[in-house]
């Protein structure tokens, strides 16, 4: 009596998956990250344009308005892709969506209590000209918004869902 031949089962290729999980890395990650990076590159501008021109304003002081309005523009811009960027990594987490809005929204909360700190301890300053960082705050807000404007209009990024 011969034994049955079981016929193996077919192997599928396994798609490209971020950890050990078997949902692949949202396809916007690129984008993301590429926002990061350049969100990096024009705080930075920012802060160094704004302290020069503070600085020739209205000496030290606009140098200083310059410094901390551009940082904090460029930072509260850079906390939203970057909690996004973040938040993906855990897409193969069964509660994915519930960690997705908790660090989303968590970072915007965060960011809205730090920037009413920010503007509470900052204000009557002596040393900082208020004027200068509160157009250094905008222009680099404006900045931000435009740089995100211009990744997303130029990503590559698949309008259909992946399914497994």
């Amino acid at each position: 009596m011969s034994t049955p031949v079981h016929p193996e089962p077919a192997q599928t290729p396994e798609p490209s998956t971020y950890g050990s999980g078997e949902y692949p890395m949202p396809s916007s990650q690129p984008m993301l990250l590429r926002g990061v990076r350049w969100g990096i590159i024009a705080t930075v501008a920012s802060m160094m344009v704004f302290a020069a021109v503070g600085f020739f304003v209205s000496g030290t002081n606009g140098l200083v308005g310059g410094l901390i309005g551009a940082a904090i523009g460029g930072a509260l811009l850079l906390a939203t892709v970057g909690s996004i960027a973040f938040a993906n990594r855990f897409v193969q987490s069964p509660v994915y969506l519930q960690i997705f809005m908790g660090i989303v929204m968590g970072t915007w909360v965060l960011k809205l209590v730090a920037f009413v700190v920010a503007a509470l301890l900052l204000r009557n300053q002596p040393w900082l000209d208020p004027k200068m960082l509160f157009i250094a705050l905008v222009a680099t807000i404006i900045v931000s918004i435009v740089i995100d404007t211009v990744i997303v209009a130029k990503a590559r990024v698949p309008y259909s869902a992946n399914l497994p």
